[in-house]
């Protein structure tokens, strides 16, 4: 089991009502259900009753609809097959409940620092916007027991994010996301400290680990969502021929990532950058079928896997990384993209999204993350306020 150490503030996310629950006609038939109970509590050979009996019998009837709402409540919690839109306790759950509701969204951060910056910050929060029904996660490997309990008010991205009905942050512990896949062994044996890509390292491996094991979506922490994607088994083309592991998907429990795990394992080799990550992605595409290259804006699709056209999420590719941090004189638009990568790798001067400055980067944070951009502008006026030393 997993352990939960931080989440959104208490009944702040909703789970969604199923399909099961949302067609007019059932609702409709349980309201006459219920009204016939009510209205006929008897059959009508049986004697009439006083007022206050035929009063007490409603009450009661109230009563027990009362306890049945109470136990499915109680379910709702675990559940998104009950009713829509209930407070939710979040402070009561695991990162493995929340995971088993399916269809998440999973970010990693590997480092140990503890205040996301703004491109993580936006990067979770565009995706909270465009998957609402979807729980969104950063898992974070600096979180512990005693960092967590006053992050509210020592963190301003906590608390920026939490107030998002959908997001969870909870610690990242490796050796039990690893449990039960080919990387327990890989990682008992490895030393961190003498790894020379630990914190990517770490993170492909992880990566692997969650989706394999409760199915979603994977995001790299420099991802900015746009619009949902509509594949649910699927690896995002960085070019022709060549995946990219910095965003993928597929449902729980698939062939193809359980593969990738004990090949990372097999042809383990820290020192080379990407290994364990895109090229391991790309060696394992090809395994299936022959890779050709992408003509327009089409899709591939390998037995049942969508490849997707590097249009979906690599529209600016890595050499032309800094485009995102100069002023267009025409944006584009991104029509056929998912998602953005900023290529935060290749960022090594730190470039940084300023507000009034108007570059595209801006503009993509006013638009797909406001509540970050604000609390951007915010942090930018304070800077900005002249301290007591500077008054005469």
């Amino acid at each position: 089991m997993l352990q939960t150490v931080w989440v959104s503030s208490p009944g702040s996310w909703a789970l969604e009502e199923s399909d099961c629950h949302r067609q007019g006609k059932k609702r409709s038939w349980k309201c006459r259900f219920f009204r016939t109970i009510i209205q006929h509590p008897c059959r009508r050979d049986a004697p009439k009753r006083s007022r206050k009996a035929r009063m007490l019998r409603k009450i009661q009837i109230c009563l027990c609809f009362c306890f049945v709402s109470g136990i499915l409540y109680e379910i709702s919690l675990l559940s998104s097959c009950v009713f829509s839109y209930l407070p939710m306790a979040q402070h009561y759950l695991t990162p493995e409940q929340v995971l088993n509701l399916g269809k998440s969204i999973i970010f990693l951060e590997t480092t140990e620092r503890l205040e996301p910056p703004p491109l993580v910050s936006c990067s979770v929060e565009s995706a909270a916007r465009i998957y609402q029904d979807r729980p969104v996660i950063l898992f974070m490997r600096g979180l512990t027991n005693e960092t967590a309990l006053d992050l509210n008010t020592s963190y301003a991205a906590f608390s920026l994010l939490s107030s998002m009905k959908n997001v969870f942050i909870f610690p990242l512990q490796m050796e039990t996301v690893f449990q039960e896949t080919p990387l327990l062994q890989w990682y008992n044996q490895v030393v961190p400290e003498q790894e020379k890509n630990w914190v990517h390292v770490s993170s492909d491996a992880s990566r692997l680990a969650l989706i394999w094991k409760y199915g979603g979506i994977y995001m790299d922490t420099d991802v900015i969502s746009i619009r949902p994607i509509p594949q649910e088994s699927f690896l995002a083309a960085q070019k022709s021929r060549f995946s990219s592991n910095g965003i993928f998907g597929f449902p729980a429990r698939h062939k193809f990532v359980w593969d990738c795990m004990e090949n990372f394992v097999l042809k383990y080799n820290g020192n080379i950058w990407g290994n364990q990550g895109p090229f391991l992605m790309t060696r394992m595409l090809k395994t299936l079928c022959n890779l050709t290259d992408f003509q327009g804006t089409e899709d591939h699709s390998c037995q049942n896997i969508s490849f997707l056209n590097p249009q979906r999420f690599y529209p600016i590719p890595y050499p032309a990384w800094s485009r995102y941090y100069q002023v267009w004189d025409k944006s584009p638009n991104f029509n056929h993209s998912y998602a953005l990568h900023l290529w935060n790798f290749m960022n090594r001067n730190r470039k940084v999204v300023v507000a009034g400055s108007n570059t595209l980067a801006e503009k993509l944070y006013k638009t797909y993350c406001p509540t970050t951009y604000e609390d951007l502008i915010q942090n930018a006026k304070h800077r900005d306020l002249p301290g007591p030393e500077d008054v005469e």
